[in-house]
């Protein structure tokens, strides 16, 4: 049985399991404290606290954020919107699709998709608007969208 005890990141970093296991949980909670994330992965404050210091400093943890009931509230309509691209316009359309109020986020991906589009709008209408801009655009040669109905975040352990 193989176990992996530690992974090497893109930027050199060596994260062992307590790393690893720190970053899910401030994946599930980015807000939590220091003593609750000490009480999840079984470490003492001091150890969580540089540790969190480490990682900052080496660039793997970039940031904190919150997702409230009101960013939810604000764009009740969301969805996936799996992208087909012909040729090489991928930065290109990559580009124009992150100038759009309504991207959250584009994903570039492998398989038979190319890119994968976070959607977030105020009413069907208008997500129903920007996905014709979407497949408008020089260079979009298919496309599937998907809603996303109800969002379940992982829990603590």
């Amino acid at each position: 049985m193989v176990s992996m005890m530690t992974i090497l990141t893109a930027s050199g970093t060596n994260l062992d399991k307590t790393d690893q296991r720190l970053i899910a949980e401030l994946r599930r909670d980015g807000r939590a404290s220091v003593m609750t994330l000490a009480d999840r992965i079984g470490a003492s404050r001091a150890t969580v606290r540089a540790r969190l210091a480490r990682l900052q400093q080496a660039g793997e943890i970039l940031g904190f954020s919150v997702i409230t009931r009101g960013d939810m509230a604000d764009a009740p309509v969301r969805g996936l919107m799996l992208i087909g691209i012909e040729g090489r316009g991928a930065e290109r359309i990559m580009a124009r699709l992150s100038g759009m109020v309504q991207v959250t986020a584009v994903h570039s991906t492998n398989g038979r998709w190319d890119l994968i589009v976070e959607l977030s709008a105020q009413s069907l209408v208008e997500l129903d608007k920007v996905l014709s801009q979407i497949r408008a655009l020089d260079g979009v040669t298919s496309s599937e969208t998907n809603l996303l109905l109800s969002t379940r975040r992982a829990k603590s352990r």
